[in-house]
């Protein structure tokens, strides 16, 4: 391996978040590729919405808020096509936005690990692009005489490293899937998936499904389901919260990110956001709840071959042919390992952005800022941090 780049500050991740840092950094005149890096697994532009599933649309989904400065491109969330999947409509903003301010996002590189280099970080990342054929035949993996007609392996990804003295991870949840254990999951003949992993209704048409979770995800699964599924049965872990309302409040708001800040701040795993807010209840949703679909089910207490089953005084079953299990994620972690910032408590201890056990290090888009507005102030917070330090 070829020896390090070396850069002033890595930002790991193009989602709301990192963009926003980045578009910071540009405006206290850090130049990229040459003051700082991005570096985003995804293949475009997007975060994780351009992996969102295509009936999703704007007027549907959380809101989105507009990154900072993209005003100054015309363009605005709020005057977007909503006939369009919000995945499309947002990968072509955050496009346009990431070109007209010259960030240089490198993709698609996926970061391995980030270890202690003396002072400073020293980020590993590999090149997930395809390899040309000239590349894969100077490396030898063409003209090798086989007895058989096997294809050949795979080769690695190339690697790269670059040594920072700050790191800003704004990674955010999308490939970290929460799915808890319940006994029977392995006898199960069905099909398991994510929210992750959906795609469309019609992958379950004339299915029985069950569906996991008390978000607006699973709500919104239940509503695509309900006339293409041969049967619909929706369970959660604790009792919906329904709201008197179509959105949310400012004060629900609040109360939600509160908890969010407390929990980042003492170390410990982040609550579910919609636990502590409630779901507002739009047209759409009380029209389901008025003709009996969004009715949940306690959680069941294990899983068959072919169905779900209730012990004790809910005893009882539902078939099923699919699990989604719309259960959240988690903050997506694992390449900060080697640097131990993980606490017994689960969490990561983290005050306006930075991390309290390592100054070097940033969470742009966690806990209290994982809302798209709040990763546009964190955007600014962190930044100004990061240039006081340099």
């Amino acid at each position: 391996m070829s020896e390090p780049e070396r850069v002033k500050v890595v930002v790991i991740g193009a989602g709301q978040a990192g963009l926003s840092v980045a578009y910071y950094l540009r405006r206290f005149e850090l130049v990229a590729d040459e003051d700082f890096v991005m570096l985003d697994r995804a293949p475009g532009p997007g975060g994780a919405w351009q992996h969102r599933w295509s009936s999703l649309r704007l007027g549907t989904a959380h809101r989105v808020n507009d990154l900072p400065g993209m005003s100054e491109l015309g363009l605005s969330f709020d005057t977007a096509d909503r006939s369009l999947p919000a995945k499309e409509v947002v990968a072509d903003y955050y496009g346009r936005f990431e070109e007209h301010f010259d960030l240089r996002v490198r993709r698609p590189m996926n970061v391995r690990s980030v270890v202690n280099d003396g002072p400073d970080l020293r980020v590993t990342s590999e090149d997930l692009s395809p390899q040309p054929v000239e590349d894969l035949k100077a490396r030898g993996f063409f003209g090798r005489r086989r007895r058989t007609f096997e294809v050949p392996e795979t080769p690695a990804a190339p690697r790269h490293e670059i040594v920072t003295r700050f790191l800003v991870n704004a990674t955010g949840t999308w490939g970290s899937p929460f799915v808890p254990y319940y006994p029977g999951m392995g006898e199960f003949a069905g099909r398991h998936l994510h929210t992750s992993d959906y795609v469309a209704a019609e992958d379950f048409r004339d299915q029985h499904v069950v569906v996991v979770g008390g978000g607006t995800s699973a709500i919104g699964f239940m509503l695509e389901l309900e006339d293409v599924a041969a049967g619909l049965t929706w369970v959660s872990r604790r009792p919906i919260d329904w709201l008197d309302r179509q959105e949310l409040d400012l004060e629900g708001a609040s109360a939600a990110v509160a908890l969010q800040d407390e929990a980042a701040r003492s170390g410990r795993a982040l609550p579910s956001v919609v636990s502590g807010t409630g779901v507002p209840k739009s047209r759409r949703i009380a029209a389901g709840i008025e003709r009996g679909l969004l009715v949940a089910r306690p959680m069941f207490h294990r899983i068959e071959a072919d169905r779900v089953v209730w012990h004790g005084d809910m005893a009882g079953m539902a078939r099923a042919d699919a699990i989604i299990w719309a259960t959240g994620f988690r903050p997506e972690l694992r390449h900060l390992a080697p640097l131990k910032l993980r606490e017994k408590a689960g969490g990561v201890t983290v005050g306006q952005g930075a991390a309290w056990n390592d100054p070097r290090i940033f969470l742009a888009g966690y806990g209290p800022q994982a809302s798209t507005i709040g990763a546009n102030r964190a955007g600014r917070m962190i930044a100004r941090q990061i240039m006081a330090m340099l």
